[in-house]
């Protein structure tokens, strides 16, 4: 995507050697989580420290009924998040240089590419998602991480994790997961 190339060449938004890889460890990276679930139409969702806008941005294309919030507390980040949505004529995107903390808005769904551990971000968002629900699952978070993640989710029992893997066949999904948490 060409402006992803030009943001990146001003601001290292996503490292350079991965510019090469870019759809598949980015963007298709990001659309996994339709895998999970298909949001329907009116459904808000926050992105946590969406970085260049990952996972929001290609999920926001796909889903161009869906409302999405995307927030960063890193100023170039947002405003390269604010030049994508503009050039993409993205009507359904909301950017926000700011912390988590101070995000006053309930959405449906949380999502995110392993911003921190799962306790951390649990303590960032449990209050923030909504208990009406409108989609297949209910309404919590969606996370995209990789590795081991028993230790993790230990204190998660609810917890429900899919292998990418199962979904792709690139050697990059190989270890690559989302979690799905239910909180309203």
């Amino acid at each position: 995507m060409p402006i992803y190339q030009y943001w990146n060449s001003q601001i290292n938004v996503i490292s350079r050697k991965d510019m090469d890889s870019f759809f598949i460890h980015h963007v298709l990276h990001a659309l996994s989580i339709a895998k999970v679930q298909e949001f329907q139409p009116g459904t808000t969702i926050l992105d946590v420290g969406t970085g260049g806008g990952f996972p929001g941005i290609p999920l926001a294309i796909m889903f161009p009924e869906v409302i999405f919030h995307l927030i960063d507390s890193i100023g170039k980040k947002i405003k390269v998040v604010s030049a994508v949505k503009k050039e993409l004529g993205l009507k359904n995107v909301e950017s926000y240089y700011d912390r988590m903390e101070n995000f006053d808005h309930k959405v449906d769904f949380i999502v995110c590419r392993a911003v921190a551990p799962l306790e951390i971000l649990m303590g960032w968002v449990e209050n923030k998602v909504s208990n009406q629900h409108k989609n297949d699952i209910k309404n919590g978070f969606i996370c995209l991480k990789g590795g081991d993640l028993k230790e993790e989710l230990h204190g998660y029992p609810q917890a429900k994790v899919f292998s990418l893997s199962d979904f792709f066949s690139e050697s990059f999904f190989e270890t690559k997961k989302i979690v799905y948490l239910p909180i309203a």
